[in-house]
């Protein structure tokens, strides 16, 4: 079922379901697979404002995010926040949406400089289990009563509505980028090389440990960028001599959606930790063969983690050790069996279980949205 309006996708949610939302199928994988009739959002694709003196664009859930994003670049604009592209890592295909984006909060590594997509998220419309239409936000950035359904949508992976529209404020592209360089640093002490570049006044937008390459980046007016980058060179002197790079944005494709991972066997899961205990939680995953290779975004903060498929020992193991360092761990890439068998999302404390059971009750009473995708 591919509604053509907002009307015609309230009138499928209220008379029929369970539905499992599809933009372009690119993110299926995410989440416990779902055992429900395909609505998509794909027909949903009109750009209802873009205003690039206002930094403002409004488009519709299934406008196409490569479609979106060429329309931004000709204005010299972009979306802030990096969106990750899952296709390489899942081994999907079909188009990215900016629906999906927002259903799952989807951001790369700018996101320690200019926030993660629900920062840039500023309105949503959409269509709650009741087939109800309701909408939040819009043109601008204010202040909220009641549920923000902006941040609530966002990262909600469809379970609490149908988006059909999406606002985002934009940013101008900059003039020029500068990337540092370093090599041969071992995990830790290239944490701690991250940690010292953005704690720096320089700027950074980027700070990522890849493929035995740790890397700072800087962007900015072409004279600022050749000053912060001279200059955060001599700051990191002691972790080596640093390499600029300029201008490289397939280096950072390849942090944003874990590209060197892409390829390896294996389950892939997602991190969450203080920067400085990133390299200590893979340290003894590895140790207890729970863990093979690691990839750092976000300073450390973010740990794309390939381990064993190895279903519950494994998951066990990974869930305990983050949890013992106050993270959270996601499964991002698996099997079918291992889809079905292991909680996606790490458990929630009991208080907020409970409220995320409340709004899902409020919002999708019948359950006929995505069900069972981020199920315990």
């Amino acid at each position: 079922m591919a509604p053509a309006s907002e009307a015609e996708a309230a009138e499928a949610v209220r008379d029929g379901g369970p539905f499992e939302i599809v933009g372009g199928g690119a993110r299926l994988a995410l989440g416990r697979p779902v055992e429900a009739a395909p609505l998509s959002t794909l027909r949903l694709d009109a750009v209802t404002l873009y205003e690039p003196q206002a930094l403002t664009l409004v488009a519709g859930a299934g406008a196409r995010l490569d479609a979106i994003e060429a329309m931004l670049a000709a204005e010299g604009q972009r979306l802030p926040f990096e969106p990750m592209d899952p296709r390489p890592l899942l081994g999907s295909d079909g188009p990215l949406t900016l629906g999906g984006v927002a259903a799952t909060n989807a951001s790369g590594p700018r996101r320690i400089q200019a926030g993660a997509c629900r920062d840039s998220l500023i309105g949503v419309r959409l269509v709650d289990g009741r087939g109800t239409v309701l909408k939040n936000g819009g043109r601008v950035m204010k202040n909220v009563t009641g549920y923000d359904l902006v941040k609530l949508m966002c990262g909600a992976y469809g379970v609490l509505g149908l988006l059909t529209e999406v606002a985002f404020k934009l940013q101008p592209i900059p003039e020029t980028s500068a990337t540092l360089v370093l090599r041969g640093l071992d995990e830790a002490r290239a944490i701690a090389a991250l940690s010292m570049a953005l704690g720096s006044p320089f700027d950074v937008t980027g700070a990522a440990h890849a493929a035995g390459e740790t890397l700072a980046r800087i962007e900015g007016f072409e004279a600022s960028v050749a000053y912060r980058a001279a200059e955060l060179r001599k700051a990191l002197a002691a972790f080596g001599e640093a390499e600029i790079v300029m201008d490289d944005p397939a280096r950072w494709a390849a942090v944003r959606d874990a590209t060197p991972l892409a390829g390896a066997q294996g389950a892939v899961w997602r991190l969450s930790l203080r920067p400085s205990d990133g390299p200590k939680a893979v340290a003894a995953l590895r140790e207890a063969g729970a863990a093979q290779d690691a990839l750092y975004d976000w300073g450390g903060g973010l740990v794309w983690l390939l381990t064993p498929e190895d279903g519950d020992a494994g998951a066990a193991a990974i869930r305990a050790e983050v949890s013992r360092r106050g993270g959270h761990a996601t499964l991002f890439r698996a099997g079918q069996a291992t889809r079905r068998a292991v909680a996606p999302f790490h458990p929630e404390p009991a208080p907020v279980a409970a409220l995320s059971a409340g709004l899902r009750a409020k919002f999708d009473p019948a359950g006929k949205l995505n069900p069972g995708r981020m199920a315990p």
